[in-house]
């Protein structure tokens, strides 16, 4: 079995990953700006796959999804839709086994910040093709909550 594991900033959260993907995907929503001061990028995970401990606090940034972050230092862990079976969309920064992994695919790229221009071969979406694929969020139309 091949597991990563990760560690916030102070080392009180702790997250176990089994058999991870192997691969980043990239937002640049305005609220995952908001959220990591850029862009954000993480890894899909199957809960059943991830084990945590540690101080761990969850915030309702949407109708669809929260985030969450330890409680301890800030340090953001993962974002993942309201549903049992979501999978988390991890923080690949907290994880010395994610440093080499290739990204894979990136959306909302017509609202990246310029300085965040990704290059390489991976699949890209503007924010209208990916709503168009995923009309879930459409639904969000809380201002600053719209677009995750």
């Amino acid at each position: 079995m091949n597991d990563i594991t990760g560690k916030c900033l102070c080392g009180s959260v702790t997250i176990t990953v089994s058999d991870p993907v192997g691969w980043l995907g990239a937002c640049h929503c305005r609220m995952c700006q908001r959220w990591s001061g850029g862009l954000w990028a993480g890894f899909p995970a199957d809960p059943d796959t991830v084990r945590i401990t540690g101080p761990v606090q969850s915030y309702p940034s949407s109708k669809l999804a929260d985030r969450a972050f330890c409680q301890t230092c800030g340090t953001q862990l993962w974002m993942r839709d309201r549903s049992d079976d979501a999978p988390y969309d991890l923080m690949p920064g907290i994880f010395d086994g994610a440093q080499d992994w290739p990204l894979k695919s990136e959306i909302y790229v017509d609202q990246a910040l310029h300085a965040f221009s990704l290059s390489g071969v991976h699949k890209r979406a503007s924010s209208a093709e990916y709503r168009e694929k995923n009309p879930e969020v459409n639904q969000i139309t809380d201002g600053a909550r719209q677009n995750d």
